[in-house]
């Protein structure tokens, strides 16, 4: 329940800004020197993972509510 807010925020900065999130993740997984060109689809996958986080999220929540 704790990550579920955190969780969220990510899910949905990747949904509306996926460059920006993978672009970050590859300048600390690449080293400055070497020379790597990410396919356009990448972008793509990282936008449907915020959705698929977001559903996951949600869907979580609402279970949680229907408990009590």
């Amino acid at each position: 329940m704790a990550l579920r807010l955190p969780l969220a925020l990510f899910g949905l900065v990747e949904l509306l800004a996926p460059r920006k999130v993978v672009d970050f993740w590859m300048d600390l997984a690449v080293s400055e020197d070497s020379e790597v060109e990410l396919r356009p689809w990448v972008y793509t996958a990282a936008r449907v993972e915020g959705i698929l986080i977001l559903l996951w999220v949600f869907t979580r929540a609402r279970g949680d509510e229907s408990d009590e």
